[in-house]
């Protein structure tokens, strides 16, 4: 594991705002105790090449660390939250992609 930070990269389709919307008032507190930070989200993203254009909500915060992701992820609270994500929510992909090291 590294020190970098690590992106979390998410493409979904919301089906149920009022479960969806449970999570996302929960979310925050959780994101903000493991260092995270939440960086955009787009309901109209573009997509120039590929088979498979990403359709819905494109989301992506940050986490200090690669460890601070996989706690957050891997936190009780965090996946009681989750259900109302999942419950109202068609998940294309929740991705983790690592960030550059630091420059000497």
């Amino acid at each position: 594991m590294s020190d970098v930070e690590v992106y979390i990269v998410v493409n979904l389709e919301i089906k149920d705002v009022n479960e969806y919307r449970k999570y996302e008032k929960g979310f925050f507190p959780i994101l903000k105790r493991f260092g995270g930070e939440f960086v955009t989200f787009d309901d109209n993203q573009e997509t120039f090449e590929g088979s498979d254009p990403l359709e819905g909500r494109s989301i992506i915060f940050k986490f200090p660390s690669e460890q601070a992701a996989r706690d957050w992820y891997s936190d009780k609270e965090y996946q009681a939250l989750s259900e109302f994500r999942r419950a109202g929510t068609a998940l294309k992909h929740l991705t983790m992609v690592r960030g550059l090291p630091p420059r000497a």
